[in-house]
């Protein structure tokens, strides 16, 4: 934990997959063992103890869609948009709930609505010793004067685990926690390394990497075929599977591949 930056916990991406293979392990291992989808609502109320709900979630125009959630503490006000009634209101969420906006339960969004299960998940599984309050001990200030206590997550902070340094903050290294927690969720190393590598020696590619912008075959087995077979086989966006992808390095860029061979020749 990094006790300056309000308990965040300091934590590899590896040590994030490790920590994912052992909860779906227990869980159920059955996801360790071959490719399939995760019911992420079973995964967050049985396993993670969640209270998951859906709303309206409101947000200023001006600072994006809230896509989720998630609170640690009992009694946490959640500014909602009651439809019905064609008004703002407030709820008032009990402890470790997990509310999701109806904007990514719509149709064509399933795989936005899983990583945005997960990635709450992630935050409530991670994250309680940053956002938990010690509900015997008395404040001062009154709830609404003490530091945030729920996560906000927004568009830009959903499936944007490739995301290649500049995380400056303590939140910006949280929502990464969360992002990758949901992708290792989702698509377990265990079950996702031997699925692209099959598919890879399927299409004639037996060194194991795709590298782009080298040809039209190439960038189309990359950006289409690959992120089309893990969406459909995981429930996952195809811009998850395509993260994972890069991320794992079995997409890589040209000029990356390039730029490693100049550096064996200069050492």
């Amino acid at each position: 934990m990094d006790k300056r930056n309000n308990n965040t916990p300091i934590i590899s991406d590896a040590e994030i997959d490790e920590l994912a293979e052992i909860i779906l392990g227990d869980y159920k291992p059955q996801l360790l063992q071959e490719p399939r989808k995760v019911k992420y609502e079973h995964f967050l109320e049985s396993y993670l103890g969640a209270n998951l709900d859906y709303r309206h979630i409101y947000y200023e125009e001006d600072e994006g869609r809230i896509l989720g959630v998630t609170s640690f503490n009992n009694r946490e006000k959640l500014p909602v948009f009651d439809q019905e009634k064609m008004c703002l209101d407030t709820v008032k969420l009990k402890k470790n709930s997990i509310v999701l906006d109806f904007y990514v339960t719509e149709e064509g969004r399933e795989g936005l609505e899983l990583f945005t299960g997960l990635h709450e998940g992630g935050h409530l599984w991670m994250h309680q010793g940053v956002y938990a309050r010690n509900e015997m001990q008395m404040s001062l200030f009154g709830h609404d004067a003490e530091l945030k206590s729920v996560t906000c997550c927004r568009r830009t902070d959903i499936e944007n685990f490739g995301r290649k340094g500049g995380y400056r903050t303590a939140e910006q290294w949280r929502e990464h926690h969360a992002d990758y927690f949901a992708s290792a969720i989702a698509m377990p190393n265990a079950t996702f390394f031997p699925l692209v590598q099959e598919i890879l020696k399927s299409q004639g590619i037996t060194d194991g990497q795709i590298i782009q912008d080298t040809g039209f075959e190439e960038d189309f087995l990359a950006k289409e075929i690959l992120p089309d077979i893990i969406s459909e086989t995981y429930g996952v966006s195809r811009t998850a599977a395509y993260v994972k992808l890069r991320k794992t390095g079995f997409v890589v860029d040209h000029e990356n591949v390039n730029k490693e061979k100049k550096q064996l020749r200069i050492f």
